[in-house]
């Protein structure tokens, strides 16, 4: 698989309300989150007067019409945000599935879901690498006497 992984919707929009570029930042998406950040600055810069800016750092707030063009800009920044996340979780989800397909063996321990749904989280082994936490239910490393998602301490039995 490639550097994709799940990522939230809602958090990349939200990050990015509230620094522009943030949330493309969250994404990993580098060069888009400087492209965003300069177009939110170059909208201040030349489209909201300085009186406006002023009276913003004063408490007083600015009219609508002077900071529109730059909330518009914040605004298209946010949505685009929340759709480069949902489109990076399809892709995300096409590759695992195209995986799931290839090995059907990979499949299986891929999945945190599929795997607690067939153990149940009763500490059984998922494989040889990986026990069962008995209190979350996710593998984890039989190296380890905790468990790497919850801190729960694994027993004596459930290492074994």
């Amino acid at each position: 698989m490639s550097d994709h992984s799940l990522r939230r919707p809602w958090l990349a929009a939200l990050l990015a309300l509230v620094i522009s570029g943030l949330g493309h930042a969250y994404l990993r998406r580098w060069a888009r989150a400087l492209g965003w950040y300069l177009a939110v600055t170059a909208a201040v810069v030349v489209f909201v007067p300085d009186a406006a800016i002023s009276a913003a750092f004063t408490g007083n707030p600015p009219p609508l019409r002077d900071i529109a063009p730059a909330a518009a800009v914040v605004g298209a920044s946010v949505i685009d945000a929340y759709v480069v996340a949902r489109r990076n979780n399809r892709e995300y989800e096409r590759e695992r599935d195209a995986a799931r397909a290839a090995d059907p063996a990979d499949a299986v321990a891929d999945s945190d879901a599929t795997s607690a749904e067939t153990s149940a989280g009763k500490g059984t082994p998922a494989s040889a690498e990986t026990i069962r936490c008995p209190e979350c239910g996710k593998e984890t490393d039989p190296t380890f006497d905790f468990c790497q998602w919850c801190a729960e301490p694994l027993g004596e039995d459930d290492a074994s």
